[in-house]
């Protein structure tokens, strides 16, 4: 996709309207939450620790009694630090503890959970209705909304954000989220759910957006291919398209979009054949917060160094400076971001 493309997209805001109930459904979501009791210890992890940083694993129940799992590293301070809640990609789980010190190199805390049944630590208790041959996306598809997969997690990760307000040495005020893929999708989510909280959001090519956009695109394959599978499986003829994917929009990324109040760092490989272009518009073109997005030509669904070296002003700034929309003249001009100044010609 062209940015030119990009640019004659900015009204779009997806194939399908949320569901009508969509904000109150999340506000029930939450609430049963924040009535289930806090349970979480931290342990040293199995590593040394450096002089200037501490590396916990951090365990705690969430629903259905099953114990989740999460990196955490602080550095050696006596003063409260920010927090970085770090979402990774699918299937996968947290990033290396050399990748993650990192944050703490910027003086950031940073927690970093294993999404239950993936590739990390994290207990997944299932107990979905109907299929979950292939992949998390479709997991309690058959059953109530409340079952999905996504749901649950993102009442394990209010649970997490509940968790944190208990933790020593934590700057309230400056809590950030992070994350790329299904990451991003976690992270703006979040920010959109604990919006007393989430003071920041980095949200890169971000999954679960657009789900009839994707089926229409034929790009129900890979990080998608659930759609597909399900599809032919149970519903061949499509006389219930309409019906799941309805379904499918309480965890719709660009859904939660609206409910974001936080500043957003956004980014979309141009290339990207996995979360197309066109479904991550579907989001941030709803996002009513303070925003800013880097369209990154000859970049797919991979690793961007260049938004990684973002954050360092964008989680490091004291005060994010005019943080208005940029155009693409205004950044060619070489507008400061934050306290820096970047030019990429790989960027807008």
């Amino acid at each position: 996709m062209t940015r030119d493309e990009i640019a004659r997209l900015d009204t779009y805001s997806g194939s399908t309207p949320p569901p009508k109930d969509f904000d109150e459904f999340w506000e029930r979501q939450m609430k049963e939450s924040d009535q289930i009791p806090l349970e979480f210890d931290l342990t040293l992890a199995p590593m040394p620790s450096f002089d200037n940083c501490l590396c916990y694993e951090l365990w705690f129940r969430g629903l259905y009694g099953a114990r989740l799992c999460a990196r955490y590293l602080r550095p050696r301070s006596g003063e409260a630090v920010p927090l970085v809640l770090q979402f990774h990609g699918y299937p996968g789980a947290a990033r290396s503890w050399l990748e993650l010190a990192a944050f703490v190199g910027m003086g950031n805390a940073v927690i970093a959970l294993d999404c239950p049944g993936q590739g990390g630590k994290s207990e997944d208790t299932g107990g979905y209705l109907g299929t979950t041959v292939f992949g998390h996306l479709i997991a309690g598809l058959d059953g109530p909304p409340e079952e999905m997969y996504y749901v649950r997690l993102q009442k394990n990760i209010r649970i997490l954000c509940r968790i944190v307000q208990r933790l020593e040495g934590i700057d309230l005020q400056r809590v950030f989220v992070n994350g790329a893929s299904q990451g991003g999708a976690l992270a703006l989510a979040c920010a959109a759910l604990n919006r007393d909280l989430v003071q920041r959001a980095a949200v890169l090519y971000p999954f679960l957006s657009d789900y009839r956009m994707v089926w229409e695109l034929g790009a129900d394959t890979s990080a998608y291919e659930g759609l597909r599978y399900y599809s032919r499986w149970f519903d061949p003829r499509g006389d219930r398209l309409d019906e799941w994917m309805r379904r499918l929009g309480y965890i719709d990324t660009k859904n939660f979009a609206h409910m974001v109040s936080c500043p957003v760092l956004f980014g979309t490989g141009l290339d990207d054949a996995v979360c197309p272009p066109i479904t991550q518009c579907a989001v941030y073109n709803q996002l009513c917060c303070p925003k800013r997005r880097c369209l990154f030509e000859g970049c797919g669904h991979e690793e961007i160094s260049d938004f990684n070296d973002l954050l360092l002003d964008f989680f490091g700034a004291a005060v994010l400076d005019n943080w208005e929309e940029l155009s693409c003249d205004d950044i060619r001009a070489d507008k400061t971001f934050g306290k820096g100044s970047y030019y990429n010609p790989k960027t807008i």
